[in-house]
This record gives structure tokens, sequence and C-alpha cells, in this order.
């Protein structure tokens, strides 16, 4: 309850922090004020920092009063680019910019956690770690090359969250084992023959070989893979630039797969090429196609899944605490929880007066701001408990 009190006295600097940060984003893999504004705030409290970690992110250490093992807290800062249409008083001033992830949020929880950890150092048994990692938008993302560049270093267990905008305040939603997928994205350019619209039999029509194999695409999750086993091949982008009454010489498709298990993925992207082959074939066109694999499926370990599950029972501001079925959202959290044991969550964002909730990425994206006191509380919480079971302390 101490630690929810104080994070209630600096919830309106919570608040200030998000709507600085929404209003100033940068971009993944650009960002430069934002990482120096979150070292200067940890500077200001005497912690330790790390700067540029794997290129633009930020490690700030926090030594409690008593020795113990090592936790990390982990929010991510890179925005998107769209532009906003929320109308908020504290829209992005940027245009073709926008926080429309929830990142900014994230952001701002740790940060004042991190200020009210250091109220309560002295009782702290151990270190926190706070992780603030850019470039989570785009793959490969920042969490690869921070713990490349040693932000794990020593570090016994790490937590994060998300802010989840379809959930409503209150809501916690977590499972151990597999809460996140495997994301892949799929590029693929079909080259045939162009011509007239009046005289298809000199073509090879781009568009009509590219249509065959969307439509044959669809039978890879509904026939070949087990049906035990969840995937999604989802196509996003098909563009032919031409003329109303000209059939193109080629077209550019995009698309993304998700799964959660290895031979899954061998399969989906083995059999996209597969069935791109057949349509070209048929009609005598080439193409290339590049799979590119994303974030690895972001996998809880049970035991850290159980461990906030159970204490988000007493947590002030969370309702109902669920155990969730994965989403085949991606996060590169995934890679963090491959190096070491941990749980990812998600905390509700939905105010629940809203009459129409946007979706994350979407131009009107936005959260019920008192989502970020639950998720502080909440992470808060893991962490000091986390710590003060007597285990044997990471020597790495």
């Amino acid at each position: 309850m101490e630690l929810y009190t104080l994070l209630q006295q600096h919830f309106d600097e919570m608040v200030d922090l998000r709507r600085y940060l929404h209003e100033n984003p940068e971009l993944s893999h650009e960002e430069v004020e934002t990482p120096k504004f979150i070292t200067e705030y940890h500077e200001a409290l005497g912690h330790e920092v790390r700067k540029n970690v794997g290129g633009r992110g930020v490690v700030a250490t926090l030594k409690g009063g008593k020795p113990g093992k090592t936790v990390a807290l982990r929010a991510d800062f890179d925005a998107l680019a769209i532009s906003e249409q929320t109308n908020l008083s504290f829209a992005s001033k940027i245009p073709g910019r926008m926080h429309a992830c929830g990142h900014d949020g994230h952001t701002a929880t740790l940060l004042v956690l991190a200020k009210v950890f250091n109220q309560l150092q002295a009782d702290i048994e151990g270190t926190i770690i706070f992780i603030h990692q850019h470039a989570e938008e785009i793959a490969p993302g920042g969490a690869i090359a921070m713990i490349e560049d040693g932000c794990l270093d020593g570090v016994d267990a790490i937590y994060g969250t998300h802010l989840w905008a379809p959930e409503p305040l209150g809501n916690l939603l977590v499972t151990g084992g597999p809460i996140m997928a495997a994301a892949d994205g799929f590029y693929i350019r079909i080259n045939g023959k162009g011509g007239h619209g009046s005289e298809p039999q000199l073509t090879k029509d781009s568009i009509l070989i590219g249509a065959q194999f969307v439509t044959n695409l669809q039978q890879i999750v509904s026939r070949r893979i087990n049906p035990l086993r969840p995937a999604v091949v989802s196509i996003a982008h098909f563009e032919a630039l031409n003329p109303f009454n000209v059939i193109a010489d080629s077209v550019y498709i995009k698309g993304t797969s998700r799964m959660f298990d290895a031979q899954t993925r061998d399969l989906i992207e083995a059999d996209i090429e597969a069935v791109l082959r057949a349509a070209c074939d048929f009609y005598g066109a080439t193409y290339t196609y590049d799979y590119i694999r994303g974030y690895p499926p972001v996998v809880n370990h049970q035991q850290h899944a159980d461990a906030i599950y159970k204490l988000a029972q007493d947590v002030p501001g969370i309702t109902n605490a669920i155990i969730c079925e994965p989403t085949m959202g991606g996060e590169d959290f995934a890679y963090y929880l491959e190096k070491v044991p941990g749980a990812f969550f998600f905390t509700g964002a939905k105010n629940p007066q809203w009459t129409e909730v946007y979706p994350h990425h979407h131009p009107k994206f936005d959260i019920d701001e008192r989502a970020m006191l639950t998720a502080a509380n909440t992470l808060g919480a893991a962490a000091l408990q986390f710590l003060s079971v007597k285990e044997t302390v990471h020597t790495k």
C-alpha cells in the first residue's frame, strides 16, 4: 500500500510526462531528444545511467539499501509514422509522427516508478534495473541490440507490460507460456508481361497471377497447418501502378505471418513460396520473394506469470485479473525472456465512458491515463515481491 500511496502522489507528474512525450514523438532508430530526456530524469534521481545502449537505449540502475537479487523493468519509447487525428490538447506537434501504441505511457510509468522506488530505496533488497528501449516498432527492434550491449548482465528476472486499449481499465491479462506470437513479414514482386487491356492474350497478367496467389494463400492455414497450432497469414498490400486500360508488368505484394512454434514458422515460409511459384509457373511469370523473420514469440515463464496473476488480486486499481488467451500481435520483449526468466502482461487502458475505442496504430488511438497508475503499481509490486523472495543470487 505504501507503493500505491506514493505512486498516487506522483500521478499528476506521470500524466504530465506522458503528455510531453506524446507531443514530441520520435520514430524508431531516430530517437534523440527522448533518450536525452529519460537520461536527465534518472540522473536527477541520482541513478547510475548508461546511455546509447544498443544504439539509443537508456539503462538506469537503483541499488537498494539491502543486498539481494537484481530485477529489470522495461519500457519502450519509440513512436510511429502516423498523422494524429485525436484533437487532444497535447496532440503530436510533429506532422506525420504519433505515439499511437502507448509507448509514451510506458515511459512515463517507468520514470515515475523509478522516482517512487528512490523514496523506498533504504528498504529495497537488491537492485532494480530500468530498461528504456528504443525501436520496438521496427524489427529487429532495439531489445536484441540492448541485450548484446549488456542490458541484462546480472539480471535475475525481468517484467514488462503493455497498456492495452481494447481492454477496460481495471483489467489485467497474463498467461504462462506464449502470450504474443512471432511476427514475420514477406515481400513479393510478380513479374509478368504488360500490355493493353484490350489484348490480354498478349500479356502475362501480373494482377491476375497475384490475385490467384492471394486466394490460394488462404489454404496454408486452413489446410496445411495443424488446427491446434494457431497461425495467421495476411496480405496487407497489393500494388500495381498502371492506368485503367493497361495490364501491369508487375505487382508488389506485402504481408505478415504469425505463429507460436518453430515448425509452423518453417512450414509457412516454405509454403508461401510454393504457392507463389505454382501461380507464376502456370503463366510463365517470374517472381522475387523475401521472407523476413521478425520477433520470436513472447513466452512467459510460468512461475513469473503465476506470480503476476496472484499479486494482481491485491493491486489497487485492478478489478479483474484474467488468465488470457495469447494474441497474434508481436513484441520484441520476447528477446529478454529468451535470456532471463520473467513475464509480460497487458494492462487494460480503455476508458469505460468511451463509446468508441480505436485500436493500436490508429490515428485516433488514445488511452485512459489512469491505466498508467495501475501499470506502475503492478510492475512495482512484481519487482518488490521478486526481490523479497530469498533465492540464490545470480552471479553472472
